[in-house]
């Protein structure tokens, strides 16, 4: 569907799409368009009073190549006013600084897909077949830009009816098939919006999920998993997990039986949102506080590719556990003091994080291991190196044992 609009971003994009627009009809080549959630936001604002969310960046896409446009802005406007420019010529696409504004550029493209969850094969396409690919209804609408500052709404999927539901609908029926990474992104809205997944569309994630249809299984070789239950999950749920309501959009994943595409134990774990709030407190990325909670920690980290630091974490996060469980729980523990809780802890070599780590699995000795994260591990000893030496000491394990001893005489003292 294609209708006129009054519809209007703020005053500050307004001369700069009309002169985008200006330089690529100089061109004489396809439409140059307004897409995502850009497009999305206005509508919310203007036809149904929600509050205007200023867009990060601006997202068009232009019929034709972005390079012929990508020249003239820059021959045109000059590096004062277009700077940051980063080209992927491979993709079609530039990222871009005018005046300050961040715009994405990319060619109109179709995708499709040789198998669920791999990455698409692309080709160039038109505007229509672009919107085609996209998530949601509600971000496959696009604002086509005129030199004179007029713009026609394009809505071919029924956004607009979606966003007045508050509905977050499919464009095909294979699209989680396709791309599981879409039910996360779906989570993402919903958490951020108050969207909730159409009838259609919840039915779609549940029968998609409940019979699997990827070739990789759980308990197959990290290294062979479709990047959309991989690398491309990962990012989907950094995003969600550094930039929304994360308790929200959790909630939504555990609601929709969405959790098995990370793990199964993950959708009936039923403190999932206390786990990463604590987390938050101690300082430790959400990402590792999610995954301790799987079934396999360390699996499920390599399948999504989770950098190296906190693999480690989770390796020693398990054998702290089992350190729990083997030697803590089966003798007195309710009986040690912090020099005895800090010996053993520090015995292990295990890092900050690891602990930390331990202490948001809420283990019946919490309370120990929060104190030694909190404030036993930073006790230093009284006396220092300088000052012993100055009595006599000499560098050598004499003066190691001297400054251990001296700490133990605090730590001793405190509970």
């Amino acid at each position: 569907m294609k209708v006129g609009t009054g519809l209007t971003l703020p005053v500050i994009y307004q001369p700069l799409l009309q002169s985008l627009a200006k330089q690529f009809h100089d061109q004489g080549e396809g439409r140059l368009a307004l897409v995502g959630g850009a497009v999305r936001d206005a509508l919310l604002h203007h036809q149904l009073g929600e509050p205007w969310r200023v867009p990060p960046d601006l997202d068009l896409v232009v019929e034709g190549s972005t390079d012929g446009l990508l020249s003239r802005l820059q021959d045109t406007f000059g590096p004062k006013r277009v700077t940051n420019v980063l080209v992927h010529h491979q993709f079609g696409t530039a990222e871009l600084r005018i005046d300050g504004v961040l715009i994405d550029l990319a060619a109109a493209r179709t995708e499709t897909y040789t198998a669920p969850g791999q990455n698409p094969c692309v080709q160039h396409g038109s505007l229509d077949e672009d919107l085609a690919r996209r998530d949601f209804t509600i971000n496959a609408m696009a604002l086509v830009q005129d030199p004179d500052g007029s713009q026609l709404l394009i809505d071919p999927h029924g956004g607009q009816e979606h966003l007045a539901l508050s509905h977050l609908a499919f464009l095909h029926g294979r699209s989680v098939e396709d791309d599981p990474t879409r039910v996360v992104r779906a989570a993402r809205y919903g958490a951020r919006l108050g969207f909730r997944l159409a009838p259609e569309a919840l039915r779609q994630v549940e029968f998609t999920l409940s019979v699997w249809p990827w070739a990789w299984q759980f308990g197959d070789a990290a290294d062979v998993v479709p990047p959309a239950l991989g690398t491309r999950l990962r990012m989907e749920l950094e995003l969600l997990l550094d930039r929304e309501p994360w308790a929200e959009a959790l909630a939504l994943l555990q609601a929709w039986s969405a959790m098995p595409l990370l793990d199964p134990w993950l959708q009936t774990e039923p403190k999932l949102t206390r786990r990463l709030g604590w987390a938050s407190r101690l300082g430790l990325p959400a990402m590792a506080a999610l995954v301790a909670a799987a079934s396999d920690p360390i699996a499920l980290a390599q399948r999504l590719q989770m950098p190296l630091q906190q693999r480690r974490w989770l390796e020693e996060l398990l054998e702290l556990r089992s350190w729990l469980l083997q030697e803590v729980f089966s003798h007195s523990w309710s009986d040690w003091d912090a020099l005895e809780w800090t010996r053993k802890i520090e015995a292990g070599r295990w890092s900050v994080e690891a602990v930390a780590l331990a202490v948001v699995d809420n283990p019946p000795c919490r309370r120990p291991l929060l104190r030694w994260w909190g404030r036993w591990r930073h006790v230093v000893s009284p006396i220092s190196a300088r000052e012993l030496m100055a009595e006599g000491l000499r560098p050598g394990p004499e003066l190691g044992e001297a400054l251990r001893q001296a700490r133990e005489q605090v730590l001793a003292t405190m509970r």
